[in-house]
């Protein structure tokens, strides 16, 4: 298998695995930074952590690599409108024209955000085209009836939706 079969085996692969869809934030010199991901993971309960991954040519890595917090806010259904305005890009600020917005602890928090998750950068570690961020928790909330944003195949999904199937 060439590299190119691989990796288009991998990007087919990757796509058919239903994946929570996060606006992971940062403020830097005044300026709120932000970007939609799914690689995404909590990582230890001692210290509360959780590592992102973000990609090297990705608008928020630069102010991310200056800065010592982020805030991971995990997406629901009713967040739709917030990840679209995300996916379409343009300048930092243009990414928070949509949703209700406030700082806390130095960094953009999406109110209505299924959950916010706020973390200190305690460890960054480049590997190929990304670069892992591992924070650690110094803040968090979650609202209890929210239902999660999924990412599948390329589209948004509702997985509260689906029929219950057993195998």
């Amino acid at each position: 298998m060439s590299q190119n079969d691989i990796l288009d085996a991998f990007r087919s692969a990757m796509r058919h695995v239903a994946a929570t869809v996060y606006a992971v934030t940062t403020g830097h010199d005044g300026e709120r930074f932000g970007i939609l991901a799914t690689a995404v993971s909590s990582l230890s309960f001692d210290p509360p952590s959780l590592l992102v991954c973000i990609n090297q040519t990705g608008s928020i890595h630069e102010p991310l690599a200056s800065t010592d917090r982020f805030c991971v806010n995990v997406l629901g259904v009713g967040n739709r409108d917030v990840a679209d305005c995300f996916a379409r890009g343009g300048n930092g600020e243009e990414r928070f024209s949509i949703g209700d917005w406030v700082e806390e602890q130095g960094v953009p928090v999406l109110a209505s955000a299924q959950s916010s998750l706020v973390c200190r950068i305690a460890h960054r570690h480049a590997f190929g085209t990304h670069t892992i961020v591992i924070g650690e928790l110094i803040a968090a909330r979650h609202r209890e009836n929210a239902k999660p944003l999924t990412y599948y195949d390329g589209r948004y999904i509702d997985i509260t939706e689906a029929p219950d199937q057993q195998p």
